[in-house]
């Protein structure tokens, strides 16, 4: 807390927010005395007064000396951290109420190691770095996921005590990045009924005149003449039979076929179903208010969608 009011006071922001790269100068580093040293300043100028009063030699030299190591100590921290390099890589997709996963890569150019480095967001727990000559460390830095859409990744703080714990060094990292964050996945997990799909029964495609492909959960609308009922008669769970030159089914995922009336609600229902509907392997659409998108399939295909979802109501 005192180090957060004393920058606010002394040390305003004065850097704009950095792409992809900062590196740690001189103006970019601020020092100030830690608990333990500001109890040192204290003990060291009861034994200058003690020295003083009592024209002792020993408590002269002791005084000064232990002054010394502290002023030297003043340049080791705060070399602890000059020319430090700090990248951001690009955090993968989550949704809301999980934590986002920020990749930060630090990196040391110089010839001598760095020591006791520590990386975070303020007032989260700190990552530990030690970094030899020439070395890049990456760490994982994790933060609540708290808003749909996009949620900027705010400012870290890089800082150090080292040798002596007598100072911290520290520097803000203000990035231009931000993660994409997708909405809630509703607990529902029962998909809508098929809207479109080809079947035996629709004399299109006549089951044994097409070659097995293999089998998947079945689905409201599913022809039982394709049901694996020798499956189910062993225990298994209820399956659909698969034969090539069939038409994959196809599933129009509506903003009209949500039960609910808040809007949040309605985006994390569709986010379930558009899980569930890409795990089973369906191909499917999206319509949203002002926004439809084709029925396809794929990793891509189910970014897009969510990615709509995300940004639903919200500026990109």
């Amino acid at each position: 807390m005192l180090y957060k009011q004393l920058e606010t006071a002394f040390f305003p922001r004065k850097h704009p927010l950095d792409a992809d790269t900062i590196t740690l100068n001189q103006k970019r580093i601020y020092i100030l005395p830690s608990r333990s040293g500001l109890i040192l300043a204290v003990v060291l100028f009861a034994m200058l007064l003690g020295a003083i009063n009592y024209n002792n030699s020993l408590a002269y030299a002791l005084t000064f000396l232990l002054i010394s190591v502290t002023t030297v100590s003043i340049l080791h921290t705060w070399r602890n951290l000059y020319k430090l390099q700090i990248n951001i890589g690009e955090c993968p997709p989550v949704h809301k109420g999980t934590m986002i996963q920020v990749p930060i890569a630090v990196n040391n150019p110089d010839t001598y190691q760095h020591l006791a480095i520590k990386l975070a967001w303020p007032g989260q727990e700190p990552t530990h770095i030690d970094l030899k000559p020439k070395e890049q460390h990456w760490v994982q830095l994790t933060t609540p996921a708290i808003q749909r859409g996009y949620q900027t990744i705010g400012k870290l703080v890089i800082y150090s005590r080292y040798p002596l714990g007598l100072f911290q060094a520290w520097g803000n990292l203000y990035f231009d990045a931000r993660c994409l964050v997708y909405p809630t996945p509703s607990e529902n997990k029962q998909l809508p009924p098929v809207n479109s799909y080809n079947n035996a029964d629709s004399g299109e495609n006549k089951e044994g005149s097409d070659d097995f492909t293999g089998q998947r959960k079945y689905q409201n609308g599913d022809s039982m003449r394709h049901v694996n009922w020798k499956a189910l008669a062993k225990g298994h769970r209820l399956l659909t039979k698969q034969f090539g030159g069939e038409s994959p089914n196809e599933l129009v995922l509506s903003w009209h076929q949500t039960d609910k009336t808040e809007v949040e609600k309605r985006l994390s229902q569709l986010t379930r179903w558009i899980l569930e509907a890409h795990q089973i392997g369906l191909h499917f659409g999206l319509e949203l208010p002002h926004l439809q998108l084709p029925v396809d399939h794929g990793d891509p295909h189910l970014h897009r969608c969510l990615k709509a979802l995300a940004l639903y109501g919200k500026q990109a």
